[in-house]
């Protein structure tokens, strides 16, 4: 039985609304990014028309050829993918917000780079919390220099944290996991820092990381259906 783009949406809007509901969370808490990479634009339409309004991208010129299809739609761009120094003018910008910064320097040119005339950027540092070589990432370690270094850079405004944990089936061990953003950000803000985003969970785990604290959900495949084989132009 074939499931529509609208009984996909309200599927994804269930589970948040549920597990909002299960662990305490104001309704309306968990912002929901559908992760619109590699799928084509006329997918990602059908779902903004729906009610849809943040898009996620992980690669810069899809997202870019995208952008043009739908710019006759209200909508909220987010980068989410690994940062290339040499994409980071044209993300600062084409995006409103950028979940994956993982280096000084990226956002210092985020920051340099960002127009004048453009709102501020919102960023989230990225966390590599089990310090895997294959993610990129701050350790938890380098998250005070780091977000001591980008809290007054102009053009971008330091928003949150972001992480991808090891991917597990247990739930426990997803929520352990998230726990541990969760602590990171409360360690932060108790020094200063006006972050009020943690941006995890996804299709396997987003139930887990509403449970610890997700202000942002990334949902890709639970939305749109499983990802068609991408041809690697970047």
């Amino acid at each position: 039985m074939t499931v529509t783009p609208q009984e996909r949406l309200q599927q994804v809007r269930d589970r948040i609304i549920q597990a909002e509901k299960r662990y305490g969370r104001p309704p309306g808490s968990v912002r929901l990014i559908g992760v619109g990479k590699v799928h084509a634009a006329e997918s990602i339409r059908g779902l903004v028309v729906l009610g849809l309004d943040d898009i996620g991208e992980s690669y810069v010129q899809e997202a870019l050829s995208k952008q043009q299809l739908l710019r006759d739609l209200a909508i909220t761009w987010h980068y989410i993918g690994r940062i290339q120094s040499n994409k980071t003018r044209e993300i600062a910008e084409h995006f409103d917000w950028v979940h994956s910064v993982d280096r000084i320097k990226i956002a210092r040119r985020l920051s340099e780079q960002r127009p004048a005339e453009k709102p501020d950027l919102d960023i989230c540092l990225q966390v590599n919390l089990q310090d895997e070589a294959s993610k990129s990432g701050f350790g938890k370690n380098d998250l005070y220099t780091a977000a001591d270094a980008i809290q007054n850079l102009p053009r971008v405004r330091l928003r949150g944290l972001m992480a991808i944990p090891r991917a597990s089936n247990d739930f426990n061990d997803q929520r352990a996991a998230f726990a541990q953003v969760r602590s990171l950000r409360k360690a932060l803000t108790g020094r200063g820092y006006a972050l009020d985003t943690l941006s995890m969970g996804m299709s396997g785990d987003m139930e887990a990381a509403i449970a610890e604290g997700s202000t942002m959900v990334r949902i890709g495949t639970a939305l749109f259906g499983p990802r068609p084989v991408r041809s690697n132009t970047e």
